[in-house]
């Protein structure tokens, strides 16, 4: 008989990348807690995987890469996030700012980035503004001709791994239309350190100032009407539910070592615990599967991937916060200490849903799909 593949397995071609980054999601998980405590850039993390190849893999065939399956992407995003979520974060936002600006940009510019991401160039996805909040594809902020471009005063917030970025993926307001460019960083653009934040510490996602800095004519990004999927849509999901899968070892791991001494039973025996155990358990199964299934249609460059990413995130963001309140309860007080990754991961779990879409930007537009009637 031959084996039985799953329809939504990234392609066999591609699993030696899923062995790499397990192998290499070791170490990083030896170190999460470390950079969480200092809230460092985990750029030794980061140079690991850009050594693998991994970042040239996932450009398209033409610019140099492999063409990488959204579901070999989508699989090696929730390894690396249940090892570190930092890391996955940062990693999420360098490839969908690098690969954006290989896929938005003219072919010769987009050689160009496609060169400097292969060369280990560090990459920034700097497209929320402090006002827009959601709205990260429709900037406020309006860029004024000068010679050579244009010039922006504002700022971006949440640009993770900003501080070790060469290259921005930034959007302003020209002539009334959002446009993409890409910049390097100068003197005019300074990191305001805001972020002494609760979770994802490592990804060190700063706020980015803009004081006149000229986005060159050369690095703007011509309307495209071809429809693509990106990486960063497609990797939320998997974010979150790289965190719930290492909530829920860590509560297995928790439960299975806590002797109650009344009964001389293991936490892990307690029926209660197993029924909610079974609870978020088959919500996270059900989580993984729909997005596998939403990283499938991103393969297929389908119609109904934009929706289906909502939906993916959302079933995402709440199970992981779930999973990870769930192993708090079990883990008492001793979960509570800094000494358990399960205050780390309760503290990360939560930072999922606030990510645009938020989860209640998500359920607002699908909630509106289901009830109103559609053009």
């Amino acid at each position: 008989m031959t084996e039985s593949v799953h329809p939504f397995a990234p392609p066999a071609r591609e699993r030696h990348w899923i062995e790499t980054v397990t192998e290499l999601a070791k170490d990083f998980a030896a170190t999460a807690a470390g950079f969480d405590d200092t809230a460092e850039l985990p750029i030794a993390n980061l140079r690991a995987l850009h050594a693998t190849g991994l970042d040239r893999a996932t450009l398209p065939a033409e610019f140099g890469g492999e063409d990488l399956s959204y579901r070999a992407y989508g699989e090696i995003v929730r390894i690396l996030s249940a090892a570190c979520s930092s890391t996955a974060c940062i990693w999420v936002m360098h490839i969908g700012a690098a690969v954006g600006l290989v896929q938005l940009s003219t072919p010769e510019v987009g050689r160009f980035y496609a060169g400097e991401l292969i060369d280990g160039k560090r990459f920034a996805n700097a497209l929320s503004e402090p006002s827009s909040g959601n709205m990260f594809l429709m900037p406020q902020q309006v860029a004024e001709p000068v010679d050579g471009g244009f010039r922006l005063t504002g700022a971006k917030r949440f640009v993770s791994g900003c501080e070790a970025a060469d290259h921005f993926l930034v959007n302003a307001l020209v002539d009334g239309a959002p446009t993409f460019f890409g910049v390097a960083p100068d003197d005019t653009m300074t990191f305001v350190p805001i972020w002494d934040t609760m979770g994802l510490r490592a990804s060190r996602s700063q706020l980015v100032s803009f004081e006149g800095t000229v986005l060159r004519e050369d690095r703007r990004c011509p309307p495209s009407a071809a429809r693509r999927p990106n990486h960063i849509g497609a990797g939320l999901a998997f974010l979150s539910l790289g965190i719930a899968d290492a909530a829920e070892n860590a509560l297995i791991t928790h439960s299975r070592g806590r002797v109650i001494p009344a009964t001389g039973q293991s936490l892990a025996e307690m029926q209660w615990l197993q029924f909610e155990v079974a609870d978020v358990h088959t919500r996270l199964e059900a989580a993984r599967m729909y997005a596998r299934n939403m990283a499938w249609l991103a393969d297929q460059n389908s119609p109904e991937f934009l929706p289906a990413t909502m939906t993916a995130k959302v079933l995402a963001n709440d199970i992981a916060r779930d999973v990870a309140q769930l192993a708090l309860k079990a883990g008492g007080g001793s979960g509570f200490l800094r000494t358990s990754p399960i205050q780390r991961l309760f503290r990360d779990a939560q930072a999922g849903g606030l990510m645009a879409y938020s989860a209640e930007v998500c359920k607002d537009r699908i909630g509106k799909t289901v009830l109103l009637p559609q053009d």
